[in-house]
């Protein structure tokens, strides 16, 4: 395997970018590339809408759904370290009415590690009452016995951070901490709870109409089964759940912390540079080192009760899952790149196919956001497609 991030690699990437234009279905899309503190690539090309009316470029902003966890489990980990509040503790601690529905040995780690059980609410809650769902998960029963499975928290993670750093901090949500701490300092192009000034710069986005992967059927059919634990993770709370409610201003603002971040891929890429070099950014310390490397360690590593392909998460972000087949001759090995090979890189995709992520042991960050969105529970071969080449694999 080449050097990451070479001159060739770095070409091999535009060649892929340009290629998915002509024929993998792209719209409009970017993607941008740093390596030791310095962005190396940024690439931006197509339209914002299928009329081609409006042109996309490396300032577009755009939805990028569920890619909002990483920066959300950044806000959660550094308010808990801020406050001497080790992962492993009850989450009652901060949050004492959390200890409804026999809640009182949840610590954060479950949260962070989509063990915790609260993947679904039983109680039909609107999505945008946000003290309403908060009242939910305080009554809920977790649906098996904390950190005994793994089950991807699709909206809920979002409802439950927030409300963890609410309590910490005087931010009035996670969104406006990570503004604070984060977005406005390194004046990233990245928000949860997009401000108006910011609304005409965002791009449409449109529903996956490519062909779904094997390996995504079971994700699929799950998906559009009622009463799977599948589609209740994915309905609960209810609402948003058309494409279209994320071309609406409102959703923008709200700052879902769990799929509502709008930005560019320069502002994604940008914050998980400062990841990957330790927290450090313009000879500042943003984020303390040790909190960075909790980002690089596999806690859990599962076929995923929700997603239903095996997925590795780390402190609130994912991680490459590893073959542990004694039998497999890729024993030890990723059994996907979407991170790249690194066994310490980590990052969050987003549905549609947004992804971004931090390469610390080669320094590197990476993010990809698009318009035109695939079909599927986890990025496919248009951005899979980037990292291998970025790679040189």
């Amino acid at each position: 395997m080449s050097t990451p991030a070479s001159p060739a690699n770095l070409q091999a990437v535009r060649a892929w970018f340009e290629e998915s234009f002509r024929t993998r279905w792209e719209m409009g899309a970017s993607v941008s590339i740093w390596q030791h503190g310095r962005e190396v690539l940024s690439l931006a090309h197509g339209h914002c809408d299928r009329a081609r009316s409006r042109v996309w470029n490396e300032n577009t902003l755009v939805p990028v759904w569920s890619a909002t966890k990483g920066p959300a489990a950044v806000c959660c980990l550094l308010a808990l370290e801020e406050a001497g509040i080790p992962l492993e503790c009850p989450v009652a601690e901060v949050w004492p009415e959390f200890v409804g529905g026999g809640k009182s040995n949840v610590a954060f780690i479950h949260l962070l590690t989509h063990t915790a059980g609260l993947c679904a609410l039983d109680q039909r809650t609107p999505i945008y009452n946000y003290e309403a769902v908060v009242e939910a998960l305080e009554r809920q029963h977790p649906l098996w016995e904390p950190g005994t499975r793994q089950g991807y928290h699709a909206r809920t993670f979002g409802f439950l951070l927030d409300e963890i750093v609410r309590r910490l901090t005087e931010a009035e949500s996670l969104g406006e901490y990570f503004r604070e701490v984060f977005g406005s300092p390194m004046a990233l192009d990245f928000w949860i709870g997009l401000p108006s000034a910011q609304w005409d710069r965002v791009s449409p986005i449109y529903p996956g109409k490519i062909s779904i992967a094997n390996s995504d059927q079971p994700f699929i059919k799950a998906f559009n089964t009622a009463g799977t634990l599948t589609q209740r993770t994915f309905t609960s709370p209810f609402g948003l759940n058309a494409v279209s409610d994320f071309n609406q201003s409102e959703t923008w603002a709200r700052g879902y912390a769990s799929m509502g971040g709008v930005g560019s891929a320069r502002g994604l890429a940008q914050f998980y540079s400062m990841l990957a070099q330790g927290g450090r950014w313009n000879g500042a310390q943003i984020i303390p080192e040790s909190v960075t490397r909790r980002f690089e360690q596999t806690l859990t590593q599962e076929n995923d009760s929700v997603l239903l392909t095996p997925v590795a998460f780390s402190n609130g972000m994912m991680q490459d899952p590893i073959d542990e087949d004694p039998e497999s001759a890729n024993h030890g090995g990723k059994l996907r790149q979407l991170y790249g090979p690194s066994l310490k890189a980590y990052g969050h995709p987003g549905a549609g196919g947004s992804l971004a992520f931090a390469d610390p042991e080669n320094g590197i960050s990476f993010a990809y956001v698009m318009n035109q969105m695939e079909v599927g529970a986890l990025p496919g071969e248009r951005v899979q497609g980037l990292v291998k080449a970025l790679y040189g694999g």
